[in-house]
């Protein structure tokens, strides 16, 4: 769990005390990587949540996620075809389900909580 947290929090800082600029023309490339990689983590959040948590499947997912993205969007470009509009669908769909989810685990892991603390504390 603490490996996806510390990329971010690394991420984050390094892009903030740095002052790299990235060209427009990569724009597009960038953004759908970003999805990509929240897709990713959020989705090693909830593998977490729900126990089945793999470091091989979390790298390997974070890598092939990204370069698939950055792959179609290149693909579009050169077709002339906007393909990164699917990535983008197919990832935002991903992102918001991972975040359903794991709402609901929290919820049921608090309400689980709430019930064990109100046993304990009519004893």
């Amino acid at each position: 769990m603490w490996l996806p947290i510390l990329g971010l929090i690394l991420g984050v800082s390094l892009g903030f005390l740095t002052d790299l600029q990235i060209p427009h023309e990569y724009g597009n490339y960038l953004s759908i990587a970003v999805l990509a990689a929240l897709d990713t983590l959020l989705g090693g959040i909830r593998a977490h949540l729900q126990r089945v948590y793999d470091d091989q499947v979390f790298i390997t997912g974070f890598f092939f996620n990204i370069l698939l993205a950055a792959g179609l969007a290149f693909l579009g470009v050169h077709l002339g075809v906007d393909l990164y509009l699917a990535a983008i669908f197919a990832f935002g769909v991903r992102l918001f389900q991972n975040l359903a989810v794991i709402r609901r685990v929290l919820l049921t892991k608090w309400s689980e909580y709430r019930k064990v603390s109100a046993t304990n504390t009519t004893k």
